[in-house]
This record gives structure tokens, sequence and C-alpha cells, in this order.
């Protein structure tokens, strides 16, 4: 199959105020944001994607912006809102601070499988579509383009970390234990047999490796040789 980055949005003015922002409109990118997505854009720059498909929310669109701007070609774009972030109902605009006193509050950090938020979405719920969309685009992707396509999704925390949960085969109650930092990349393979994760949470270090593609085949027995970056292809 084709390989997918996931993307998270850059950090927000409801990240710095401790505000839960969910579906909210005109929540943007702060400063920082902008330059975190300006990094991850530069990033990717080497990588030929063959698309990137986006949350429809403003935060996701300015990020995908920034890694569209820095790509040498015209990679496919569309929004699907089955990547917009989850329905947090009567949660979203209140201060995580005051949520942490709720009683769902240790369920959503222990049992996650088992919430509905109130007013809102089952975090369950948020994962299969999430999941089902990426796996969609990423089938769509390969048929187009190959084996050896790389594309990018962009959307929200905690829909990158239920995705990387489905593909690491871990339970929706365990996903509290991935990290997923604003404007990271992480690196998913759906193979025949299995999903592969390449990378977590990474923000920082050299990508251009990635324009190799990522082959298929048995996980390598102690671990491997790692990839090869473009420079060292003909060695």
């Amino acid at each position: 199959m084709a390989t997918v980055l996931l993307v998270r949005h850059g950090r927000t003015t409801a990240n710095t105020s401790g505000l839960l922002a969910g579906r909210a409109v005109g929540v943007g990118l702060d400063q920082i944001g902008r330059d975190q997505a300006a990094l991850t854009g530069d990033r990717l720059a080497a990588v030929p994607l063959v698309g990137v498909v986006s949350s429809p929310l403003e935060r996701c669109q300015q990020t995908t912006q920034y890694i569209l701007d820095r790509q040498a070609g015209t990679p496919y774009a569309l929004v699907d809102p089955d990547l917009t972030e989850c329905d947090y109902g009567q949660w979203q605009g209140r201060r995580l601070s005051d949520l942490a006193t709720e009683d769902l509050w240790p369920l959503v950090q222990s049992h996650p499988s088992a919430v509905v938020f109130p007013g809102g979405e089952s975090m369950a719920a948020m994962q299969a579509r999430s999941v089902a969309a990426i796996r969609r685009h990423d089938a769509a992707f390969e048929a187009e383009h190959g084996p050896e396509a790389v594309w990018v999704a962009v959307s929200h925390g905690d829909i990158v970390k239920s995705i990387l949960a489905d593909a690491l085969g871990m339970h929706l109650d365990l996903f509290q234990r991935i990290s997923v930092g604003p404007a990271s990349v992480s690196i998913v393979r759906y193979g025949a047999g299995r999903p592969s994760v390449h990378a977590t949470n990474t923000e920082a270090g050299d990508l251009s490796w990635l324009s190799n593609g990522i082959r298929s085949g048995d996980a390598p027995v102690g671990g491997g040789a790692g990839h090869k970056t473009p420079s060292s292809t003909g060695a």
C-alpha cells in the first residue's frame, strides 16, 4: 500500500489558553504554530507527495497550506470531514482545568472506548470514522499512483492518536499513552498483512528518505539496515 504521513496541525490560540477548541470556528494557528507548520512543510519539501487530505477546520487548512506551498509539484488537495476533530459536545469551548473536575474525565483517561461526550460523539465512533477515512484514501492513492506513493493527512491530536493506536494494534483504551505534538509527523504504511508504523510524533529531522518510498515485505528480524537517503541510493 501507499505510505501516509499523519500531521497534526500547528499550535493554536486555544492550545495556549487551555481551551478545548473542538469544532469551533475561527481557531487559527498562533505565531509559534505558523512557525511549526512552516518547519513541517520544509521537512516534507523533499518528498514528492501525491496528495494532501485535510480536516476542514481552519487550523488544519492553514497547516496544509504551508505543506502545499513548499511542494515542487502540485499534490492533489482534498478536504475530508471524516478527519475533523472529535465532536466534544458540551465540553467544547471549556477550559481543560475545569473539565478535569468532571466525573467523565477519569474515564477519558483510562477507558476512552466507553466515553460518549455529552451532546457529542463517542471516542469509539471518532476512531472508526477516521481510520476508515485513512484506509480509504490510502487505497485510492495506491490505486492511482502505485505502492511507492506518499501522501499526507492533516488532522487533530485525538484523531492522529486514534489512527496510530489502530495501526499499532492497540486497544483504544491505551491510546492516551501516545503523544502527538503540534505539527508533528507520524509515518504509517498499510501492508497486505498488517500496518507498519515507521515513526511517531517527529518534530524535526530529515524526511528525504521517503522520496524513495517504503517497500512492503516481512519485518526484518533484528531491525534491518534502516532506510536509504536519496544520496546513498547508488552506494
